[in-house]
């Protein structure tokens, strides 16, 4: 008797959460508006939260590998952050000051101007601004226009700064704007169609280009913006490289350059701001997310001599949250002392290597590719056919077949012809068909930019762009026939929410919202990483399994290299034991 009381009592405690989530989720839909976007994907009600792992209104559990969109370095509610909240409301101190120093704003400060790259610290003013990255990005733009006395932006292509107007003049999808847009480069869907260290030395001389020729129809501008990783975009890492080159071209040319690393700041991408893999050092840094430890913060960093504002150039009501301060001075502590960056490209690193076994498995995998824990995974059409080179210039076709002997043996034995490789006389045969008249361009691989050499995979075979960092890149292995194939938003959806069903978290990012992005926080451990991608593994695996069941006619399971019914690992049964110890 007892118990049947007890069954029926936990049946109808978890129909009243249930009944409790619906509802909730019923009345969002019919009272927030149409402009909503995670909600929509994500038809979770969050109601408890520690670390890596969410629970919901329904008694559910998730692994969180969204984290706030990159703002929860630490995860959710980490003791040192609740504690420093709970200093500031115990204090009886002000909450809310607009500008005014306070003891909480001074060490805030302190503790940023700490971890600034070399160079900046020292010679470094902050404003702090409406407690959103994109009002940041206003502001940096405020900024450089006043100090220059010109009006005009250089950013990229793909790229993501912001929801406010001038935030999404810079951004990838404007139109109608005073931003002129650069080529960002990108090995997998290269825009000159070559990758590689090729492909980043043609990015890097348009942009020249388009500076130096008076009839470009781009006035010398105010600044140029570009973010280190290309978050939104698809998890792009910039060679370190091209942007060591992109700095000596703002500099030799007075233009101010401007860091995005709302995103990839707090050791995010395995250095505490992304900006120092490469060594450069920028003129504004733009900051938020993880700085607040999880609440609204954002600043942002820049050169003493850009100090050119007048008082109340850049203001706002919420410039002065003193719990954020808190929080984000605990959070900045906290990844510094514990060496969390190194932790973040050590854990990172692995993990893509993991992915890229993955990707040469399932063929709706394109590319795999990211920095420290900001992955990426590319979801392509698994018989999708990409346009070859008809058409195409032929140095486009030259560089390429370059491209891909440089891959192979070293760019220098490439053009050199060594090993039966496409030659110097091939490639000049070509430049004198086409190059001069198709891109401006008469160069070869040999002189390209200094850091830009083939990198190694874990496995040691080269492919693509060096980043200078281990595992800073692992892309799926490349052949003399290699091209992007579409890119299929709906596969990756699908992902998505197969791996909702098993209590993982993702965001989509990219062009078309093809890319599967993982941004667990610093501090997740080796076992809720397994877990993690376990439950991506297991996704992929149905969503392969699923289309093939439904397009082929042959019992082909629609994975590539192997031959076999797949069945789940013995770990795949432990996922709800797994996701309980991950919290």
């Amino acid at each position: 008797m007892a118990v049947t009381e007890s069954v029926r009592e936990g049946a109808s405690d978890s129909a009243g959460a249930s009944a409790v989530h619906e509802g909730i989720l019923r009345r969002q839909s019919a009272r927030e508006s149409s402009a909503r976007t995670y909600a929509r994907a994500l038809p979770i009600v969050p109601v408890r939260a520690r670390g890596l792992t969410i629970e919901g209104a329904d008694g559910r559990r998730y692994l969180d590998c969204l984290s706030g969109a990159g703002t929860l370095a630490l995860g959710h509610n980490h003791p040192v952050v609740l504690e420093a909240i709970r200093k500031v409301l115990d204090s009886g101190a002000p909450l809310h000051v607009l500008d005014l120093a306070t003891p909480v704003k001074d060490a805030f400060i302190t503790e940023l101007f700490r971890t600034l790259p070399p160079g900046l610290a020292d010679h470094a003013r902050v404003q702090f601004c409406g407690p959103a990255g994109t009002d940041a990005v206003e502001a940096a733009f405020k900024l450089v226009r006043a100090a220059t006395g010109r009006t005009g932006m250089l950013a990229f292509s793909g790229a993501y700064h912001g929801m406010t107007a001038g935030a999404l003049e810079a951004s990838g999808g404007a139109c109608d704007v005073r931003v002129a847009r650069l080529p960002y480069p990108q090995d997998y869907r290269c825009p000159f169609g070559v990758g590689g260290e090729h492909g980043a030395e043609l990015a890097a001389r348009w942009t020249e280009s388009v500076l130096d020729d008076p009839k470009s129809g781009v006035p010398r501008p105010a600044g140029m913006i570009l973010e280190p990783v290309q978050g939104e975009g698809g998890v792009i890492p910039a060679p370190d490289g091209w942007l060591r080159r992109m700095r000596q071209i703002t500099a030799d040319r007075s233009i101010p350059l401007i860091a995005d690393e709302v995103q990839t700041g707090v050791g995010r991408t395995g250095s505490f701001w992304a900006v120092e893999h490469s060594g450069v050092t920028p003129d504004v840094m733009v900051l938020s997310k993880a700085i607040g430890g999880s609440l609204p913060l954002a600043v942002i960093v820049y050169r003493d001599e850009l100090d050119a504002w007048q008082p109340g150039a850049h203001a706002g009501t919420f410039r002065g949250n003193q719990l954020a301060m808190a929080a984000g001075t605990a959070t900045l502590a906290y990844v510094r002392e514990n060496r969390l960056a190194e932790r973040a490209a050590e854990l990172g690193s692995r993990m893509l290597q993991q992915l890229q076994r993955l990707a040469a498995e399932f063929a709706c995998i394109g590319d795999v590719r990211g920095r420290g824990l900001m992955i990426g995974v590319e979801v392509v059409e698994p018989q999708g056919e990409s346009p070859m080179d008809e058409g195409r210039p032929a140095i486009l076709a030259a560089i390429e077949r370059v491209g891909v002997a440089g891959r192979e043996r070293g760019p220098r034995a490439a053009l050199e012809g060594h090993g039966g490789g496409v030659g110097q006389a091939d490639l000049s045969a070509s430049v004198q068909a086409g190059a001069r008249n198709d891109l401006g361009w008469t160069g070869g691989g040999a002189g390209g930019l200094a850091g830009l050499g083939p990198a190694r995979s874990a496995g040691g075979s080269p492919e693509g762009v060096a980043l200078g960092s281990a595992g800073a890149r692992a892309a799926v292995p490349r052949g003399p026939d290699h091209h992007p194939r579409p890119a299929a938003p709906e596969l990756a959806a699908a992902i998505q929410q197969e791996c909702l069903r098993r209590g993982l978290i993702v965001e989509l990012g990219g062009r078309h919202s093809s890319v599967v992005r993982l941004l667990p926080p610093l501090t997740i451990s080796d076992e809720q990483a397994a877990a993690v991608l376990d439950r991506l593994a297991d996704a992929v695996e149905a969503v392969s399994r699923g289309r093939a069941g439904r397009t082929g006619s042959s019992g082909s399971t629609g994975h590539t290299g192997r031959h076999r019914t797949h069945q789940p690992h013995s770990g795949h049964r432990q996922h709800g034991d797994r996701g309980d110890r991950a919290g």
